[in-house]
This record gives structure tokens, sequence and C-alpha cells, in this order.
């Protein structure tokens, strides 16, 4: 059963077409100065070239956290389990502080922005290696399946369309916002965030009233 509006529609492929347009922009704008320069520095692709504000990097890590595997996810959890569910969300929270105050200032003083760096420094390149294959691995087919299994799922159950073209059109949408590289994904993130509270705070008061 089709349960969105005309409007609806209009305000998913406005956003789909603002974001993925950004980060296309963004993508031939890295590629033209690369080009110009003949430099391939991928520092500005997975380090946003240093320009986050610290705002946006903190609502890139809130947005990266929050997906489809936690709005389907735990909020079924939820209804079998109850708030303690939330537990979980609570320590992770409480980890972030630890990391950002003991660990983060170290990484940062010795110029480390991944952990198989951080192994290679440590230990050795065979190290750092394997850490980077096994957590590809684990993100291609155990996170992104997941995440992109279920947020088809749900667009599929409130739009009516077609499970595979809802998987399809997430992959491609995805695809083309991360050409941009970290600089996109920041401050598109900023916008899902204040989405995600406007949005978290209207279903709470329709929930609870």
């Amino acid at each position: 059963m089709n349960h969105l509006q005309i409007l609806d529609y209009v305000v998913f492929f406005i956003y789909f077409i603002g974001v993925s347009g950004y980060g296309y922009w963004v993508y031939n704008r890295k590629m033209n100065l690369q080009k110009n320069s003949g430099e391939m520095d991928s520092k500005d692709f997975f380090l946003a070239e240093g320009s986050l504000t610290w705002w946006a990097i903190g609502a890139s890590l809130i947005a990266s956290n929050i997906s489809a595997e936690h709005f389907i996810g735990m909020s079924g959890s939820g209804f079998a389990l109850g708030l303690a569910i939330s537990s979980y969300e609570w320590m992770a929270a409480a980890t972030l502080i630890i990391v950002a105050i003991f660990f983060i200032p170290i990484y940062l003083k010795n110029k480390i922005f991944t952990m198989p760096q951080f192994l290679s420094k440590r230990y050795n390149d065979t190290v750092a290696t394997l850490m980077a294959i096994f957590w590809l691995l684990v993100y291609v087919f155990v996170n992104l399946t997941s995440i992109i299994y279920l947020g088809a799922l749900a667009i599929n159950s409130i739009s009516g369309i077609n499970f595979f073209w809802c998987m399809a059109g997430l992959a491609i949408f995805s695809i083309v916002v991360t050409l941009g590289g970290m600089k996109v994904i920041g401050y598109t993130d900023v916008i899902q965030v204040l989405v995600l509270i406007m949005g978290g705070l209207v279903t709470c008061y329709l929930a609870l009233t």
C-alpha cells in the first residue's frame, strides 16, 4: 500500500538530487585541480583537506553512526526488550568522550589518522594490511549490505517502489555522494543531523500524545 503523497516524493527527490549533485560537483572540482597540478593526494579525499569545522565533524560523527540498522533494528529491539537497548548508545557516548580526551590527542600528535596506520607504525605493514582487509570485508559484506537492505525495506514499505530498485538507488546514491570525499560527507551530514533531530522530536511528540 502506498502511504506517500506527491509532496513526499518531491522532498525525497530534491534531497537526493541536491546531496548527490553537491558530491559530484566537488568530485569534478577535485579532478580538475588534480589534472592541472598533476598530483593525486588521498589525504585531501579522506581528511577533507583539513577544512572541516568542529561542529561539522561532530555532526558527521553522529550522522555516520546512525543508519537503517538503528532506525529499524534497534527500534525492533526496543519494542521487544524495552528501553534497556538504549544502553548501547549511552555506552557508545561515554566511549567517544574517553577516546576524544585520551586517545585522539596522541594520534594527532603522531599524525596517525587510521588504525591500519597506527598498526603499521606500532608493528609492521603486514599487520596493518591484515586489519585493513578484514574490516573492508566486514563492512562490505556485513555492515553495508545490512544497511542497504534495511534502508530499502523501509522505503519499499512506505512507498511501494520495487525492493530491488530501492536497494540499487541507495547504493548509487551512496557512491555518488562519497565521490566528493569527506568534505562532502561532513557538510551533508550536518543537514542529516538537523533532519534527524527535528524528525526525532516530532516522532516522540506524535508517539506520546
